[in-house]
């Protein structure tokens, strides 16, 4: 491979915020950074070495852009996999492998990986319309997914009683049983092409139940070193199962007796790892690059107690976006600003992020709540 801090170019499908962080890393490597985004005003627009427009769904102009770089990395999973298996043939790398992409873009699919490798998962059916539904025998309530396109909380169903089913979705899907869980957790685990594998510490997240967002992350988290290790183990399992090249988030639920069950997989950079820039010796996005460049992984040691926050497009407002109360957080010590560079503001839109980082997790926690009720994007 060409020296990855100097001549090989780099190629991310998607221009969100995880391609903007990945390229802030990647600056201090000198790697160039080519982008592909439907959007035109994408956050990576004025960060990478050239911006291009255009649908990742399409196999033309995905399999165009990935000719004119070396190595082809995602920051979204909705990318066309067709093309990427072309490039991949024709000595392109991608990484993650187009196999591992196809395989998480369908839940489905998910799941009969997590039965067949004996990753603890909630009890599933695969379901083809809404008669499937009828004969499923989880009691009320339980969940119904979208096999394919869901995100950030949406392709997401909850089956109440028989009369839920009238606005069930119509689309493939799978029926899940309903967790009574204790907590959500999660850790981000990377794997090289030499097969080094190195987890970040378990991350503790708090949601926003009216939109399914991450609110609330905490870091590192205060459960038992039995749960931890636990967690930890299953995240390297499944990297080294799918023999993953990159970064991969491992979602989890920790239920009311202390079983850990695998919710969801993301093959890439993951909201559950911002807090790594400021809260670890390595951040995610770093570790992403090294794992993807066949480098050595990085120390994944958490530095202090650190909080993350999703800044949230506040409800009722829709237009350019306005930070009101951003003087104010900025006063606090041990607070870090992410903006992620939309113009445009819409109820629950991911605008940003803040981490809190304090010795003291309680203080960070209280900060972290302030942040919270002063930080506020109208329009």
């Amino acid at each position: 491979m060409k020296a990855f801090y100097g001549d090989l170019k780099l190629g991310i499908l998607g221009g969100g915020q995880l391609g903007r962080m990945l390229i802030q890393q990647a600056i201090n490597y000198n790697v160039t950074v080519k982008i592909l985004d439907p959007d035109r005003e994408a956050p990576c627009r004025k960060l990478c070495d050239e911006f291009v427009v255009g649908s990742l769904g399409d196999y033309e102009t995905v399999y165009k852009f990935g000719k004119k770089v070396d190595l082809l990395t995602i920051e979204i999973e909705k990318v066309n996999v067709d093309a990427l298996e072309q490039l991949e043939r024709e000595g392109v790398l991608v990484y993650p492998q187009p196999r591992i992409i196809r395989l998480i873009q369908d839940k489905g699919l998910q799941k009969q990986f997590f039965k067949e490798n004996d990753i603890p998962t909630a009890d599933f059916k695969m379901i083809t319309s809404v008669d499937d539904l009828k004969q499923v025998d989880f009691p009320y309530p339980y969940i119904q997914k979208l096999r394919r396109d869901g995100y950030d909380g949406k392709g997401v169903y909850r089956v109440a009683d028989e009369n839920s089913l009238a606005n069930a979705f119509t689309e493939p899907s799978i029926a899940e049983r309903l967790i009574d869980f204790e907590k959500e957790i999660a850790v981000v685990v990377a794997r090289n092409e030499s097969g080094e594998v190195s987890t970040f510490p378990v991350v503790e997240m708090e949601f926003n139940p009216e939109v399914n967002l991450v609110e609330f992350l905490i870091s590192p988290s205060t459960l038992s070193a039995e749960i931890q290790q636990e967690a930890e183990r299953i995240a390297k399992k499944i990297a080294e199962d799918l023999k993953i090249v990159g970064l991969l988030a491992v979602e989890m639920f920790l239920t009311k007796d202390g079983k850990i069950l695998v919710n969801e997989l993301a093959p890439r950079p993951h909201n559950s790892g911002h807090q790594s820039i400021e809260g670890n010796v390595v951040s995610q996005f770093e570790q992403h690059l090294r794992a993807i460049f066949d480098q050595p992984l990085g120390d994944t040691t958490c530095l202090s107690n650190a909080v993350m926050i999703n800044i949230l497009g506040e409800p009722g407002f829709e237009g350019p976006a306005v930070y009101r109360g951003i003087e104010k957080i900025l006063k606090c010590p041990g607070v870090y600003v992410h903006l992620y560079g939309k113009a445009l503001t819409k109820p629950f839109r991911k605008m940003g992020h803040v981490t809190i980082v304090d010795n003291d997790r309680a203080k960070a926690i209280e900060t972290a709540r302030f942040v919270q009720k002063t930080l506020k994007v109208v329009s």
